[in-house]
């Protein structure tokens, strides 16, 4: 922050005198411009404290001068007597005090360049005490970091150093921690946060962004070196410093680094954990329990049901939290107490977004093979217009033909109905052979539900027998083409 005038009038060694505009004393200084020009205001940004003699001003120019060097938003105008004018003219003395500009004084010993460099020397004292306080702070962020509460921690650590809020929100936007007055309103973030997704799939890697709202400033950031983990952000009442900014990018690293550290954890963690299920498959189930426990995970007592998650494998992980998960193939499986296997497949279909899951029946540890069949069963159900969630019990509740795979069992009745359906103009042959089976191979009665006479349909089902090949008093027979029809 720059030196304000109030500073630089009180450096003893300069004489400073304030005539006018003592209201104003704290405005910044942010540089120092000498100029005897009538019109020094095209050499100007604003925020300068103008010095002159008043070499070229006249009483008839005073006012209009003072209203250019207002106008441009200088912070004050220094006059130095003893050359030019023996004492500051009344004019513009007069002018200066109704404008409400500061107008110093200079002394004739005082020369110009050296407040020039009081002022430099107090920019560069501000720039110096702003990075030590920028230092000082990730020195308090880095310190946060390394508590047992990791990210957590650093958000507290960032809301208190800018003295606004902080919160760590994850991928899909869900708060995961919230520090500082004002964090519970961050609904205006979400669509910020669409923005950045929107940059990712353009190609480009998701940046930070700055928004304002009435009486809010708010910086937002990704979390994450490889892939975007989650997000923070922070606000503050008002326009942030190029400090904060630091401090703001400094705890974006330090998220980033616990993110990637975390993921490193937990894939070690998968990795055991795919191999503690290989045991349990092996039917090793101690050695399973005992891989399980030594990792910090106990193993379920009683009934397991396994649920088999489709989708981001990754998401499903997440989702998945503290439950014994591993990811398998194209699914994540997921073995939770039967107990709560309804509760643990609702929270993991709500958390992982529209992924598929399948969700198995009660088994023993000694069945967990069975399990994660029946899982994977209903995950294939799930995934077609079933889904999003099936459960075992209920698809095998809908009969065998629910347990099929819909392509397979489609191609299988198209290649075994085809001699039929192929024989001739008589599609009538697969109406009569439905009708037989129906009726469990009684003459009389599928006759009657054709309406034709039953010698009739013995040709129809000798015809049928040549041309399938196939022997229509062998049960096993009966089952197939029932099946197929069915299909």
């Amino acid at each position: 922050m720059a030196p304000t005038l109030r500073t630089v009038v009180h450096r003893a060694p300069l004489g400073l005198s304030v005539l006018t505009g003592r209201d104003a004393l704290d405005r910044p200084v942010r540089w120092v411009a000498v100029s005897e020009l009538e019109d020094p205001t095209p050499f100007l940004e604003g925020g300068e404290l103008v010095l002159t003699t008043g070499m070229r001003l006249d009483a008839a120019g005073a006012g209009p001068y003072v209203g250019r060097l207002v106008a441009r938003g200088v912070s004050g105008l220094g006059f130095g007597v003893g050359l030019g004018h023996g004492e500051i003219p009344a004019e513009l003395l007069a002018a200066a005090d109704r404008a409400g500009l500061p107008l110093l004084e200079v002394p004739r010993e005082t020369p110009f360049v050296a407040i020039g460099k009081a002022v430099s020397d107090l920019l560069a004292a501000e720039q110096y005490e702003e990075i030590t306080r920028a230092f000082a702070a990730q020195g308090r962020l880095t310190r946060a970091a390394l508590r047992p509460e990791g990210a957590r921690a650093v958000v507290d650590r960032l809301a208190r150093e800018l003295g606004g809020w902080a919160v760590l929100l994850d991928e899909a936007g869900a708060v995961r921690h919230a520090a500082g007055r004002g964090a519970a309103a961050v609904g205006g973030i979400l669509p910020e946060l669409g923005r950045l997704r929107g940059r990712a799939r353009e190609g480009g890697s998701p940046a930070s962004l700055a928004f304002s709202t009435p009486g809010e400033h708010v910086v937002v950031q990704p979390v994450g070196a490889r892939r975007t983990g989650g997000f923070f952000a922070v606000g503050l009442g008002k326009p942030f410093t190029p400090v904060e900014h630091t401090v703001v990018n400094a705890a974006g690293s330090l998220l980033t680094l616990a993110l990637e550290h975390g993921r490193e954890h937990l894939a070690a963690e998968r990795r055991v954990r795919a191999a503690a299920l290989r045991l349990l498959l092996a039917g090793q189930v101690e050695a399973g329990r005992e891989t399980l426990e030594r990792l910090g995970d106990r193993f379920p007592d009683g009934p397991l049901v396994v649920l088999a998650a489709g989708g981001d494998r990754e998401a499903a992980l997440e989702a998945a939290g503290e439950e014994i998960a591993v990811a398998d193939g194209d699914r994540v499986l997921v073995l939770v107490p039967a107990a709560g296997a309804e509760e643990a497949a609702a929270a993991l279909a709500a958390r992982a977004g529209a992924c598929p899951l399948g969700v198995g029946a009660p088994v023993g540890p000694e069945e967990l093979r069975t399990g994660i069949e029946q899982a994977d069963r209903a995950l294939a159900s799930a995934r077609g217009p079933a889904g999003p969630v099936v459960r075992f019990a209920d698809l095998a509740g809908r009969g065998l033909l629910a347990l099929l795979d819909a392509g397979a069992a489609a191609a299988f009745s198209s290649a075994l109905l085809a001699p039929l359906r192929e024989y001739g103009s008589r599609a009538d042959l697969v109406e009569s052979l439905r009708a037989y089976l129906a009726c469990n191979g009684h003459w009389d009665a599928a006759a009657q539900r054709l309406g034709v006479h039953r010698h009739t349909l013995r040709y129809r089902m000798r015809r049928v027998a040549e041309l399938l090949g196939r022997d229509l008093d062998d049960p096993a027979v009966r089952a197939e083409l029932w099946v197929a029809l069915s299909v």
